[in-house]
């Protein structure tokens, strides 16, 4: 993967691998924090793999720092791994990073070069199921609860409240009610929260 450049225009984009991925069960995002809606379709996925291989694709890997992008793709990776560490060590799950194009009909080939072909796409998200399955994916349509609270723009605003809260506790406190507890800890300690008090509007759009 390619470093990363980050606070100051986007992020270099990482470089697709040299050879192709091997087929797996893919579950792509942009974990925009990693979120316990993201750990429940993950959760899922593993149990889906039966103990093959699970790959984890993170969207938006160049996009600049916003409110809608506040972490870059290594970061986000670190969110993950340390999530997986504590729920999943013993698993078969690889993570991949891949840049946008802003081109929905190219997306499935190009996304493939990072992710690896067939496969099997295991989503939640009704617009990504359309776009593989045209492409002539196996799909598997996961069903998540609490789906409305655990939407990324929501997650995020309730963080940018409490990105100016010093108190850790108080502030762990409110975000492991949509945040993994070791994820909570993560973006604390590192002021990973903090950044969003410098970021954009006080409240994103839906979408």
């Amino acid at each position: 993967m390619s470093e990363v450049e980050w606070g100051d225009g986007a992020p270099k984009a990482p470089s697709a691998p040299e050879f192709d991925p091997e087929p797996a069960l893919v579950v792509l995002g942009r974990f925009q924090p990693f979120h316990r809606g993201h750990a429940a379709l993950i959760d899922a996925a593993i149990v889906e793999a039966k103990g093959g291989l699970c790959r984890i694709a993170i969207g938006s890997a160049n996009k600049a720092e916003s409110m809608e992008n506040p972490w870059n793709w290594e970061e986000r990776a670190e969110m993950i791994r340390c999530w997986l560490d504590s729920e999943h060590p013993d698993s078969d799950v690889e993570i991949v990073a891949i840049p946008d194009i802003n081109d929905p009909p190219k997306w499935v080939n190009h996304a493939s070069r990072y992710h690896g072909k067939p496969g099997v796409l295991f989503t939640s998200d009704g617009p990504t199921v359309e776009l593989y399955r045209n492409a002539g994916w196996p799909i598997i349509e996961a069903e998540l609860e609490n789906r409305q609270s655990w939407e990324g723009w929501r997650v995020r605003s309730t963080m940018k409240m409490l990105s100016t809260v010093s108190e850790r506790e108080a502030a762990l406190l409110v975000m492991q009610e949509n945040v993994p507890n070791s994820v909570s800890i993560m973006l604390f300690d590192n002021g990973w929260l903090h950044r969003l008090a410098f970021l954009g509007r006080d409240f994103e759009v839906v979408g």
